[in-house]
């Protein structure tokens, strides 16, 4: 969680950065406008793969969880077996 929010104020900052660079430029009203909508189709679109990468990330880190869990109930079972099976043998 904490490198979502690292990396959402990082791309925050940069957005900034080029959004206060275009402004500043000296250049007439309709190019600045225009670069701001270039600039901001492409931050969404860094944003959305950024996203997008995080999503895959957790879900990868969520099947491996759900994998070792799955993994450990079956060794559970299997040693809960073993332990009545030689219970039941001195008996």
């Amino acid at each position: 969680m904490e490198t979502g929010k690292i990396l959402l104020g990082i791309l925050a900052g940069v957005a900034t950065g080029a959004i206060l660079g275009v402004l500043f430029a000296p250049d007439k009203g309709s190019n600045t406008r225009k670069k701001i909508g270039e600039k901001s189709e492409d931050l969404k679109d860094s944003l959305k793969e950024k996203f997008e990468e995080y999503l895959d990330n957790v879900s990868q880190k969520y099947e491996n969880i759900k994998e070792n869990a799955s993994d450990f109930a079956d060794n559970f079972k299997t040693a809960k077996d073993d332990v009545i099976k030689d219970f039941q043998k001195k008996n």
